[in-house]
């Protein structure tokens, strides 16, 4: 075997690495990476692995500066002649962010791939061993080479930038609603169906961490924009009702926050399509869009805020904020 073949596997923890703890009767990290990878079974056949443990983190308790560290391990690791490609263990509540922020600071031809598991190791039907066997599969796969990072679960691989949970407890809660996944494993070998057209890139090692992340619902007000101004907030992404539009009362915190230029993105809480600046009522997106505000196209509120965080660790302009997030895809006013 080659050592070319190897493929690293970053342990951070999640559902993966858990299991019922019979005194408190509820799951809780407990597997050492060792004991899952022995349910991962004629693997050997395939390639090397060489494990790395990151560490044993419930999803919810992972922090953007630890996604950093992550990041900083990932690069140094794929940076690796003997290292083919990369398979990140994660808990499944924050894996898209995470996998997004892997997704938009690192230029690898390599294959990075996040996975994750829906049930514990506890559970009847555990998912953690066939979901990282189908991962290892696909970070082994040439095929796999220039696709960005990848999320695999459930014999599905689909792109980090387009990927969202979806569901709380089904297996196959890992989906991309706008368009799809990009492929699947079946029989232990990745077949892509399509390509990601074009990727962004921020290069940095760095993250802005005061940024929010605002859902819109009738009747809001300026209130909450207002105390970010107030607590120093460097960003907010707005996840506005419909096409981009916002309640009219919130339109004097906007236009406090872009006098005070502190970049304002807009993007849907709907599950698919983009924000257009098609209303031009109070508070419509084409009064928003005159008033400066960025339109973050059709991605989920929840990846806007790891862009914007990684966009604000290299530049306070507005305008370059404006072309990383609008690119070529709106017109000019």
């Amino acid at each position: 075997m080659s050592a070319s073949n190897k493929v690293a596997i970053i342990f951070t923890g999640g559902t993966i690495s858990m299991k019922v703890d019979p005194r408190i009767h509820a799951a809780i990290p407990a597997l050492t990476s060792e004991e899952i990878l022995a349910m991962v079974t004629n693997v050997e056949k395939f390639t090397e692995l060489e494990i790395i443990n990151f560490g044993n983190y419930p999803s919810p308790h992972i922090t953007p500066e630890m996604m950093m560290d992550l990041d900083a391990l990932v690069k140094k690791t794929i940076s690796r002649d003997d290292i083919c490609g990369i398979v990140v263990t994660h808990g499944t509540d924050t894996l898209e962010e995470t996998a997004y922020l892997l997704d938009l600071t690192i230029q690898s031809e390599k294959p990075v791939i996040v996975v994750g598991a829906m049930r514990n190791s506890s559970e009847l039907g555990y998912d953690g061993s066939s979901n990282l066997s189908a991962a290892i599969c696909t970070a082994i796969s040439e095929k796999a080479k220039n696709k960005g990072v990848l999320v695999v679960m459930n014999n599905e691989v689909n792109a980090a930038s387009e990927v969202t949970k979806t569901n709380t407890l089904a297996l196959d809660t890992f989906k991309s609603p706008e368009f799809g996944p990009l492929g699947i494993v079946d029989n232990d070998e990745v077949i892509f169906y399509r390509n990601i057209l074009s990727r962004d890139f921020i290069d940095t090692d760095s993250i802005e961490t005061k940024v929010m992340l605002l859902k819109c619902v009738p009747g809001m007000n300026s209130d909450i924009i207002n105390y970010c101004i107030d607590s120093d907030y460097k960003g907010i992404v707005l996840e506005a009702l419909g096409r981009g539009n916002i309640p009219p009362q919130m339109i004097d915190g906007v236009k406090r926050c872009i006098e005070k230029n502190i970049p304002i993105v807009l993007v849907s809480r709907c599950p698919t399509g983009r924000v257009l600046d098609t209303y031009g009522y109070e508070g419509g997106g084409k009064h928003l869009r005159e008033l400066g505000v960025i339109f973050g196209g059709n991605l989920p509120g929840q990846k806007a805020r790891i862009k914007l965080m990684l966009a604000l660790s290299t530049t306070n302009d507005i305008e370059t904020i404006r072309k990383l997030f609008e690119k070529d895809e709106y017109r000019k006013n």
